[in-house]
């Protein structure tokens, strides 16, 4: 009855100040920004019902953190560390996974052209089974290069990594593919695109708790719909996605790094705005997390998911 008056009033702002608000972690803003915060920035929480509140934070061991200590009601990033938290305990569910590619890339300097040049190199990651570090190690361990011979840095997120390594402080990184126009004009080489070294990474999932979904049902319902209609309306808008990326991270109208990795992911069909559930690359990176060690033994991931919110979250958006 409230929000009927408020919009019979066009009184939004004193609407959205009587619904519920959903805090949502994610990586600091990038040349994706416009697809990840198009729920937030462009009303699309909102009219669903919920007041979204973004937390940027530096990477997925900081947002699981804050996830299962109550701070965030959800996070979105790689399910890796989820999969690692809940094996031991923790309160983590998966609601979807938009972006089941991984967008990234090795980066290296000059001099480095194999697997074997990273012998007694620094490479910069974003802390322990972070998707940086998990496709570092993956591609030694195709090559047989043991990761002893190479000193891991955690540095954070992609800017301050790719910083990094642009100044010679690290020799190598994992960022984001948006970086290889920028890396060409420095001297610096993509080695491998990280969805070749690990094809079947998933990049992005929606993270919550079962706490979250047993008390506030309705509100996950709405800040997953409203995720599903923004993500549908960023990948069908282009001009309005990159104009959204520049307000956010001030980048200037030249810089090309936000038409790459939106055309890029446009190519290859990388966002799925129907958030699905993708249970055989789940159990491939559980599979991962086991011989690369992170994970000792294997759990049931159906304690992991929970599939009802996204049908839920469907069902409304087809009666929208």
């Amino acid at each position: 009855m409230w929000q009927l008056l408020c919009a019979l009033l066009l009184l939004p702002s004193a609407c959205f100040a009587q619904i519920p608000v959903w805090r949502h972690g994610v990586f600091i803003p990038k040349s994706d920004a416009g697809i990840v915060l198009m729920n937030a920035r462009g009303g699309f929480a909102q009219r669903a019902g919920v007041d979204l509140q973004i937390v940027e934070m530096k990477d997925d061991p900081g947002l699981i953190r804050a996830l299962m200590s109550g701070d965030l009601d959800s996070i979105e990033g790689g399910p890796g560390i989820g999969i690692l938290a809940a094996a031991h305990g923790g309160d983590v569910r998966v609601l979807g996974c938009y972006w089941p590619t991984l967008p990234h890339g090795i980066f290296v300097r000059e001099g480095i052209n194999a697997a074997a040049d990273l012998r007694g190199r620094k490479f910069a990651i974003a802390g322990p089974s972070g998707a940086p570090d998990l496709v570092a190690r993956a591609y030694l361990r195709q090559y047989d290069v043991p990761r002893e011979s190479v000193t891991f840095a955690d540095l954070g997120g992609d800017s301050d990594r790719y910083k990094a390594l642009l100044a010679g402080v690290v020799d190598a990184t994992v960022v984001s593919m948006e970086y290889v126009p920028l890396a060409q004009r420095a001297g610096l080489h993509l080695l491998v695109a990280a969805r070749e070294v690990m094809p079947n990474y998933i990049r992005t999932c929606i993270e919550t708790s079962a706490r979250a979904i047993a008390r506030r049902r309705a509100d996950v319902v709405g800040f997953v719909a409203g995720e599903m209609a923004a993500l549908e309306f960023a990948m069908s808008h282009r001009e309005e996605t990159l104009a959204l990326t520049r307000e956010v991270t001030r980048l200037p109208a030249d810089d090309p790094r936000p038409g790459y990795i939106y055309d890029d992911a446009v190519r290859s069909g990388s966002i799925d705005p129907t958030m699905r559930i993708p249970m055989d690359r789940l159990n491939w990176m559980q599979e991962q997390l086991i011989e690369l060690g992170n994970l000792q033994t294997r759990m049931d991931l159906a304690r992991l998911v929970d599939g009802s919110v996204r049908a839920d979250a469907l069902a409304r958006g087809a009666t929208r």
